[in-house]
């Protein structure tokens, strides 16, 4: 299929991470979600990102890993508790290249070793697919108000250890 791509690496959040991993977070909501989501609806989601140190706590209060492409952050996912992927976001330069696979794949062994049975995500319209080929299940629709603007998303969950089937 051409040439191979790099391999990406994994490593923990740092403060210092902050401002590249908001660009991300907003590069993939406004380049990867039009399908799905109209412009104001973006905006609003978008904007979690424009009170930096705010963000930034947000992803300090989680388990936060960042995907590295030769050294340089490239997407992110965190893990609320145990058992909830609260973020999960890819630049749109890697979307589709396995960076939100080795991610996901992250986050689902971390909980998995803190005995954790099941994950739930609330997936965005554009992240449902890639979340049911992994296994996850949906279980409910959601509608929430972010900045005046509501937007719809799914939970979905799946089960994981012993019962479950990767």
């Amino acid at each position: 299929m051409g040439q191979a791509l790099p391999k990406a690496a994994l490593r923990p959040f740092l403060a210092a991470d902050t401002p590249l991993l908001a660009a991300i977070f907003v590069a993939s909501i406004q380049q990867l979600t039009s399908d799905d989501y109209s412009e104001e609806q973006q905006e609003a989601w978008a904007a979690a990102a424009d009170d930096e140190a705010g963000f930034g706590k947000k992803l300090a209060s989680t388990l936060t890993l960042i995907a590295t492409l030769k050294g340089a952050p490239v997407g992110f996912a965190s893990l609320k508790g145990n058992d909830h992927i609260d973020m999960l976001y890819v630049h749109p330069s890697v979307a589709g290249q396995g960076v939100g696979a080795l991610l996901c794949d992250a986050l689902e062994k971390l909980a998995g070793a803190r005995g954790t049975t099941g994950l739930v995500v609330d997936a965005s319209d554009t992240a449902v697919e890639f979340f049911r080929k992994r296994g996850y299940v949906a279980q409910q629709r959601n509608s929430v108000s972010i900045n005046g603007e509501w937007l719809a998303n799914t939970t979905m969950k799946k089960a994981l250890g012993a019962g479950a089937q990767s």
